[in-house]
């Protein structure tokens, strides 16, 4: 690293410590601020890489008040930045505060050069490694559909799926797990096609009763009911040069799958207690997580409907199908949900990640997320198992042969040291004890690249 590439952000009244630790620290851009104020205006202009932060500044200089609320605000304006809290004051609890308010590390004067540039080389491997580990995460969520976070090859080639059939107005059927993603694949087909600048409209059909169902898709005139005062335009009306996306498709009551089935083939709808038909042009796309032959057998479902709304099938892989997905998501979940909530991003730790990659996640995404949620409510650190409740030994499935105990054993051992290494290579490589090049071609192997 250059001299420009890190920013050493120290904020102490003594303007001779100030002076003394900018000479200690030459190889860094220096900031000198001697009090709060003046430390949060320049972490705005700077976003500083090591913060040496100083409890005492005024005008409590004899207390820890005015330091901590200004590790608090550094934070929320450099929420990557390591903060090293020094202090003259031999209170234990002033270190144990800093530590939970996100300091990453507390140091006691007098100072000794020495061991004051050890904590800092530290942090600054430490941001580091953070830093090409988001670089990594931003390049594995490059992908065809806005939003969709993956490295998982048979979700690639969903995604891929997706891209070319958006460009088409063929129907598309998207069947998958609860919470494995199908709104958001749905939205992606509607983002990419050529009615990308026309309406989406999306529509539960397991979620209104099927007395409303009805009205809720076609609309209705006034009078046409009790408690009908004004002529309302269905779902179907409204996603008119635009996309119409049916969710859980498989419970639509038979019905009104007859009647859906004549609004496919002839494009007109007629609205609940009207006669006059009116033309409707949308791009249907539907979604389930039922086994639609099954339906189909049972006569739950029509098969001429099937083969109207399926004209195209998408199938979504569960999570556990994708372990190498389930860190990537909770990563970036994470950082999204603390940035819309305006609360510091812990970071999860290496048991965490682990955990996250060997869970079998029979919610999939939406479990995913909500287990994250409830963590970051209740953190003080770093984000452990036990904080997303899987701190219980992670089920194994049977072993049938030696060659799938070495491959799951190979995996295992793979998740666990890129997850302790944050993503760095080199680091992933040394703690397996192999070669980079090794670890490339084994990251291929078992398509976590």
């Amino acid at each position: 690293m250059t001299k420009s590439d890190h920013q050493l952000l120290i904020v102490d009244d003594d303007a001779g410590i100030r002076r003394q630790l900018k000479w200690a620290f030459d190889d860094f851009e220096t900031i000198e601020c001697p009090d709060r104020q003046a430390a949060l205006k320049a972490a705005r202009k700077k976003a500083p890489t090591i913060v040496l932060l100083d409890l005492g500044l005024p005008p409590d200089a004899d207390g820890p008040s005015e330091g901590l609320n200004a590790l608090q605000g550094i934070l929320q304006i450099a929420p990557n930045a390591k903060v090293i809290v020094m202090t003259g004051q031999k209170e234990r609890s002033y270190a144990l505060k800093s530590i939970a308010l996100g300091a990453y590390d507390f140091y006691e004067k007098p100072l000794d050069l020495e061991q004051l540039n050890l904590i800092v080389r530290r942090a600054r491997k430490l941001y580091d490694l953070e830093e090409e580990n988001r670089t990594l995460l931003l390049s594995a969520n490059q992908s065809v559909i806005p939003g969709l976070v993956t490295a998982n090859s048979k979700m690639r080639d969903v995604s891929d799926q997706i891209g070319r059939l958006a460009k088409t107005d063929v129907s598309v059927l998207i069947i998958g797990e609860s919470g494995t993603g199908k709104e958001l694949l749905s939205h992606g087909v509607h983002l990419l096609s050529k009615r990308t600048d026309g309406p989406y409209i999306a529509i539960n059909c397991a979620a209104i009763p099927e007395n409303l169902l009805e009205s809720e898709l076609f609309g209705y005139e006034r009078g046409a009911f009790t408690g009908a005062h004004k002529t309302t335009m269905g779902k179907v009306e409204q996603a008119h040069n635009g996309t119409l996306m049916l969710d859980e498709i498989g419970d639509l009551p038979l019905a009104l799958q007859a009647k859906l089935l004549r609004v496919l083939q002839e494009r007109v709808i007629e609205r609940v207690g009207g006669r006059k038909t009116i033309a409707v042009n949308f791009r249907l796309v539907c979604a389930t997580n039922c086994n639609m032959e099954d339906a189909i057998a049972e006569g739950r479902f029509r098969e001429d409907l099937y083969y109207r709304i399926g004209e195209a099938v998408v199938n979504v892989p569960p999570l556990r199908d994708r372990p190498e997905d389930a860190i990537l998501i909770a990563q970036n979940f994470l950082g999204t949900w603390c940035r819309e909530q305006k609360m510091r991003d812990y970071g999860f730790s290496s048991d965490a990640l682990a955990a996250i990659s060997q869970y079998p996640w029979p919610g999939n995404v939406r479990e995913l997320q909500s287990r994250i949620k409830r963590a970051v409510a209740t953190a003080t650190g770093r984000i452990g198992a036990k904080d997303l409740d899987l701190g219980e030994a992670v089920p194994e499935d049977a072993v049938t042969s030696i060659k799938a105990a070495r491959q799951k054993a190979e995996f295992q051992a793979i998740q666990r040291a890129m997850a302790q290494a944050a993503g760095n290579i080199s680091e992933a490589a040394r703690l397996l004890d192999i070669s980079r090049p090794t670890l490339y071609q084994l990251l291929d192997e078992h398509s976590l690249r």
